[in-house]
């Protein structure tokens, strides 16, 4: 097996590069940090003939980073995927795989799961991160309807494991508990399907060598809400700081299903948000 591996130096690049190292899998990758543009033409110079897969995983990764930001969240999601999307079939790749976000549902309550096959109304988007990779996954569906590669998309869930700069919500809220004596949140019972980097990681090398076209949710089991994150980060840090509660009638819920990745992958989140507060509470 060899892939090439766009933000190779980011976040979930570097945990797919050690995941890469640690079972022998060849790859070759490419970041921004190391002079890699994937606006930029001539790129295909930079893959290697007919990889087993490319891994699209650079461009803007959050919605913080794109909001009020859309033309750079669209040169760099849209047409940056674009881009790569013809150089990788120049090159001769056999799969695109394509790293999207859970962000792309719309309408979310805590009664419904959203699955792969759910209707999306992309009126209802206020996000630019969540536009440009719907666009990116609508070009890829089209592209591979005219004959291209066979093209995965995986719809990460809100992704945690950092201590770094990019932190999610289970990071900052622990270290909260862990430093201050009052912590404050808008609504306790707003929740993600949080899933761990290493999930990440291993779920992306299962995709390889799918065939078709498909859509895969790679999120936790069940949302996990500020509460629970606040209640296990006392619980393992042995603190108990006053907790405000801001709006806690604005509760936000994500449900996203999992099934199919079990299903077609035979994958499953190995890192819950309990197992990985407890390794972060750790000196």
């Amino acid at each position: 097996m060899r892939l090439f591996i766009t933000g190779s130096e980011g976040f979930i690049g570097s945990e797919l590069i050690s995941r890469c190292k640690s079972r022998g899998i060849d790859f070759v990758g490419a970041d921004i940090r190391s002079g890699f543009d994937v606006r930029s033409k001539g790129i295909a110079a930079s893959i290697p003939e007919g990889v087993d897969a490319v891994v699209h995983l650079a461009g803007l990764s959050n919605d913080t980073m794109c909001k009020n930001n859309a033309y750079a969240a669209f040169e760099l999601n849209v047409l940056g995927t674009l881009n790569l999307m013809e150089a990788a079939a120049e090159k001769n790749a056999k799969q695109f795989i394509f790293a999207s976000t859970e962000w792309v549902y719309d309408n979310c309550t805590a009664e419904e799961q959203k699955t792969e096959e759910s209707v999306i109304n992309i009126a209802n988007h206020t996000s630019e991160y969540a536009l440009s990779k719907l666009t990116s996954e609508a070009n890829l569906r089209q592209k591979y309807q005219h004959g291209f590669m066979p093209v995965t998309i995986l719809r990460f869930g809100i992704v945690c494991g950092s201590t770094g700069e990019k932190k999610s919500a289970v990071e900052s809220l622990f270290f909260n508990v862990r430093e201050k004596d009052e912590v404050t949140v808008g609504s306790l019972e707003s929740g993600r399907c949080f899933i761990h980097v290493t999930d990440i990681a291993s779920g992306i090398i299962k995709a390889v060598g799918l065939e078709g076209f498909n859509i895969i949710n790679l999120a936790g089991d069940k949302p996990v809400t500020l509460r629970d994150i606040i209640e296990i980060s006392k619980k393992v840090l042995n603190r108990n700081p006053r907790v405000i509660e801001s709006s806690p009638e604005n509760v936000s819920v994500r449900k996203i299903s999992n099934k199919k990745a079990k299903e077609m992958l035979d994958w499953k989140p190995e890192t819950t948000v309990e197992v990985w507060l407890k390794k972060l509470s750790k000196p």
